[in-house]
């Protein structure tokens, strides 16, 4: 597979993943090592508790880890579909931040850490209805 497409590839998987994970393959700061994507985006999305109130609501992160699972700089929102509550959108934006920091440092497999080490991420949080995200 030539680079492009390794990339390409790794930002749709990457979109894609914490749509289809869920916190109860996973625990919030399990210490298992993740290996793949969709394990990371678990990971993450095991510490996610949405704010009642937010279902619907959608934001994308882009951020970059480092081999170790720990954090390269600030992560920055790509995207947004949040509602007309002020109060409401900072509590869900505060929530998926939160989230972020209490997953990481994430236990980073060495293939995993090798494979993603400084490439941007687009993990993709959305609250679903009834609880379930």
């Amino acid at each position: 597979m030539k680079p492009r497409s390794a990339i390409v590839a790794l930002t749709l998987a990457l979109v894609a993943g914490p749509n289809a994970a869920t916190s109860q393959e996973r625990g919030c700061r399990s210490p298992e090592p993740v290996d793949t994507i969709n394990e990371m985006f678990s990971a993450i999305v095991a510490c996610w508790e949405p704010p009642p109130g937010t279902a619907g609501m959608t934001l994308t992160l882009q951020f970059s880890i480092r081999r170790n699972g720990t954090l390269i700089g600030k992560p920055r929102a790509t995207y947004s579909r949040l509602g007309d509550d002020g109060s409401l959108n900072r509590a869900f934006v505060a929530s998926v931040l939160e989230a972020l920091d209490k997953a990481l440092p994430l236990p980073v497999s060495d293939s995993l850490g090798g494979a993603i080490a400084g490439r941007l991420l687009f993990p993709r949080f959305t609250a679903a209805s009834g609880g379930e995200s």
